[in-house]
């Protein structure tokens, strides 16, 4: 009840969201649905009508969307749309009053973030990256986490019925930039080991071990890890190998993950290996499936049955 107290005194703010995909649709709609009035924009007509049904209002564009805003989300596909968005002379932060404050959680290249705080700065505007952890099924139930990088205390507070309204978690990494590297990072060694989790299963299945004694030897020890037990036991191995995240999604991550390395000066051997095997699954029929796929794509390979947990 909190939040939605803390929403009405936002109802004379005008909020925007911009990006209504997979991720954007439901967070969006779990802000209308606390109460807090939002002006809505996707360049995909359905998307956005799915969210106006269920109260967003309407734009015609996204200058229509965030004239006289006084926070815009943005939660968008790649570095490429984010500065498509944001940046240039028909940009939204060119387009903004001052002090209003954009709320970008997409998942981008640190660079390009950092590029878009320091072009808020110029403009007078407030910025805060607060990329999203966890899949669409916690987006949809509102129980996403937020990885927040923010330099001022006051533009949390601002967002953070906003937050509050789309989660159950949030992380405060620490200034402006922060949120993104974390998710950079931790999206890094997610799907790396999950990659490492796939050859291992294969090995196994290859070497006639029976799943579920290799899965009680694995819970045992320091092998034991949430790709194998959590994601792969509730996807891959039920045989559902729909998206929740996918092995397309899994290479564009990785990718920002060695980016990073590069303008870094940080060497990622082992993950630029795990990076070239989601771009050769991407060039198969596992492109749209989930990463847990990963499974079925390195039996494929090895030309074994993929293993499945028995009833």
């Amino acid at each position: 009840s909190g939040s939605i107290i803390r929403g009405k005194s936002m109802m004379d703010k005008k909020i925007s969201f911009i990006g209504l995909g997979a991720m954007g649709g439901p967070m969006a709609t779990n802000i209308i649905k606390k109460g807090i009035k939002l002006f809505v924009y996707d360049i995909d007509e359905n998307k956005k009508n799915k969210v106006v049904k269920e109260g967003g209002l309407t734009s015609k564009n996204i200058l229509d969307a965030v004239k006289d805003s006084d926070i815009v989300i943005t939660m968008l596909p790649a570095t490429e749309q984010v500065k498509t968005v944001l940046l240039g002379e028909n940009g939204v932060i060119k387009n903004l009053k001052k002090d209003s404050l954009i709320l970008d959680m997409s998942t981008i290249s640190p660079k390009g973030s950092d590029e878009v705080a320091k072009t808020c700065r110029e403009n007078e505007l407030r910025f805060i990256d607060a990329p999203v952890g966890r899949l669409v099924s916690h987006a949809i139930a509102g129980e996403s986490l937020f990885m927040v990088g923010c330099d001022d205390e006051k533009d949390f507070e601002r967002v953070k019925p906003l937050l509050d309204a789309m989660g159950t978690s949030i992380i405060r990494c620490g200034k402006v930039g922060t949120g993104i590297r974390a998710k950079v990072v931790n999206n890094f060694q997610i799907l790396s080991i999950a990659q490492i989790t796939a050859e291992a299963l294969t090995l196994a299945q290859k070497l006639d071990l029976e799943l579920d004694v290799f899965k009680e030897v694995n819970a045992g020890t320091t092998a034991n890890n949430g790709q194998f037990h959590i994601n792969f036991m509730s996807k891959v191995l039920k045989n559902d190998v729909e998206p929740g995240f996918t092995i397309d999604l899994a290479h564009k991550d990785m990718g920002l993950a060695i980016e990073a390395g590069n303008d870094f000066r940080v060497g990622l051997p082992v993950g630029s290996s795990v990076h070239a095997v989601y771009g050769q699954a991407r060039s198969s029929e596992f492109a749209k499936k989930d990463f847990s796929a990963l499974l079925d794509y390195a039996c494929q390979v090895a030309e074994i049955k993929p293993p499945r947990i028995s009833d």
